[in-house]
Formats: C-alpha cells, sequence, structure tokens
C-alpha cells in the first residue's frame, strides 16, 4: 500500500502519499527508464504526459513515458525474447559491467503500461506488431493486468507469442535527480520511433493528460507557462528540436560517441552541453547529466 487511494480507472489506481520529513542525503536512488516517443506528423513531434497533479514525485509535471526498473525487468528472464541486443551490448552502450538490458525491458514496459504502445515483434517472422480491430481489446486488456500487477511483461509477451524489440530503444542520456527530492533516480532517455499503427493514449491514472507536439511548440509552451517541465525533460526537448525528422535523430544518436556531461550556467541556470556558449566555465555540481542526443559538433 502506497498511501490512501485518490482514484481508481479499472485497474489503475494512483495514491496521495503524505509528504513525511525525511533525510535529503539518505534517499536512495533507483535505476529507472523514460522515453520519448516520436514520429513525423509531417514535422517531427515528440508524446508527452501530464502526471497527475496530487502524485508526490513531479505532480504536474509534463513528461515522458518511464519508471523505476523493476526485478521483474531482469535481463536473464528474457534471453530467449528479447532481441537486437544482448545484455552485454546493453550494458556497453550504457558503461555498465552488466544488467544494462534491464534498462531497456522497463522502458519497453513503462511505454506500454503509460501509453498503450508496446515495441515487440511477431515470434514467428519478427513483424512487427500491428494493432487492429482484431486484437486491440485484448491488447488493452493485457494493459490493465500490466498496470494492475497481474501479468508481467515476460509473460504477455510469451502468451501472445513476441518478441521484445529492444533494438528500436536508442539510448539518448541519463540524468540523476538532484540531492533534496523525496524521490530519486538514476533514469535513462530512451528515444523510440512509435510503431506502425499503434497509437499512444495516457493511462488516464497516474497520467491525466496527453499530447503530440513539435519540440519548438513544447518549448514555447514551457515559456509561456502553459506546461511545466523539469529542467533534464526540457533539456531534451530542446536537444530534440535541433532535428527535423525522426530519422535524423535516430541516426544521429547512433553515430555519436558516449554522452559527456551536462553542466549548469552559473547565472542563467540553464543547461549546457559541449559546445555550447559558456559550457567551459559552467558548474558540474547542480544537475549530474549526460546527453547522446545532440547534432555532431
Amino acid at each position: 500500500m502506497k498511501g490512501r487511494p485518490l482514484l481508481v480507472c479499472g485497474p489503475i489506481k494512483v495514491y496521495i502519499e503524505p509528504m513525511e520529513e525525511f533525510d535529503p542525503v539518505s534517499v536512495p536512488i533507483r535505476p529507472a527508464a523514460t522515453v520519448m516517443l516520436i514520429d513525423d506528423r509531417p514535422d517531427l513531434q515528440v508524446f508527452m504526459a501530464e502526471r497527475h497533479a496530487k502524485t508526490v514525485f513531479a505532480g504536474g509535471q509534463w513528461v515522458f513515458p518511464g519508471g523505476a526498473v523493476d526485478p521483474e525487468d531482469d535481463p536473464t528472464a528474457f534471453e530467449q525474447i528479447a532481441v537486437h541486443r544482448s545484455d552485454a551490448e546493453a550494458s556497453a552502450i550504457l558503461g555498465l559491467d552488466a544488467g544494462g538490458l534491464a534498462y531497456y525491458l522497463a522502458a519497453i514496459r513503462e511505454t506500454f503500461e503509460e501509453a498503450g504502445v508496446l515495441l515487440a515483434l511477431h515470434e514467428a517472422d519478427e513483424s512487427p506488431l500491428r494493432f487492429n480491430p482484431g486484437n486491440e481489446a485484448a491488447f488493452k486488456r493485457h494493459r490493465d493486468l500490466l498496470n494492475a500487477g497481474e501479468i508481467s511483461l515476460r509473460s504477455l509477451l510469451t502468451q501472445e507469442k513476441l518478441l521484445a524489440d529492444v533494438g528500436e530503444m536508442h539510448y539518448i542520456g541519463r540524468w540523476i535527480t538532484p540531492v533534496g527530492s523525496p524521490r530519486r533516480y538514476d533514469a535513462r532517455f530512451f528515444l523510440a520511433r512509435i510503431p506502425e499503427d499503434q497509437t499512444p493514449l495516457h493511462d488516464d491514472g497516474e497520467l491525466v493528460n496527453s499530447v503530440w507536439h513539435s519540440p519548438a511548440d513544447i518549448v514555447a509552451k514551457y515559456q509561456a507557462g502553459e506546461m511545466a517541465m523539469f529542467t533534464p525533460t526540457l533539456r531534451m526537448v530542446r536537444n530534440l528540436a535541433l532535428f527535423d525528422s525522426a530519422d535524423h535523430a535516430i541516426s544521429t544518436v547512433s553515430a555519436n560517441p558516449p554522452e559527456e556531461q551536462a553542466r549548469v550556467h552559473p547565472k542563467t541556470g540553464d543547461i549546457l552541453i559541449p559546445g555550447e556558449p559558456g559550457y567551459d566555465t559552467g558548474m558540474t555540481d547542480i544537475e549530474n547529466g549526460w546527453i547522446r542526443l545532440r547534432p555532431s559538433l
């Protein structure tokens, strides 16, 4: 039990957690994954969702689908049903000795839980999963059960004879929540093109609204006070605005070297990446983040 139930929508519950005093230094840092779903509509756009205002962490913020890495994301449980990246390959990309594939699997799971988009391939011929009138109701039921904790991603994939399409998740950045928050995460950001014939929709529980917007429109709405975002989220949107298509963004991420640490402008508080004015003298002890999503310098 997380707290007092706030609302129930199908099997999805949102809880209000009472804010209690805590020692900021002792808050554990949990691994997490979040996904920027993109598409050309026809201009490059990204899917964002608004969190319920009364959730403890990021209440009222506009976010990408995502959440904590769970024990069920253990790569060893997916050895036969995850394709296009091994744990060794995923770990090398993320700069880990082992266990990196768990972040990719969490990204796939969270994208389905929160946005209803499932990056999966048919086991028989590795063709992409598409939703249609014949299977939409079944996958909606799967999503509800997954959100309710009554099935796992692994059991869903096995039941439907699907493979987790890990190769469609492209690692683009890492941000660690600064000291001071009641929840801290070591969040890996991923980029994924939405599969054909799948339409994202927020879960109407933790997430209460969702939109497709161009990165430039999102920045403009943030500046107008119409969309609240944490600075790492805004920084990732600003970086995405440098690209003109989904292909351009994905191909650039795939070609970029390991990410470099972001810095903070001492006067404006803006997050800076290598090559930007003020980066060399920027501070490194406020925001702890790295970004791969940037055009070649």
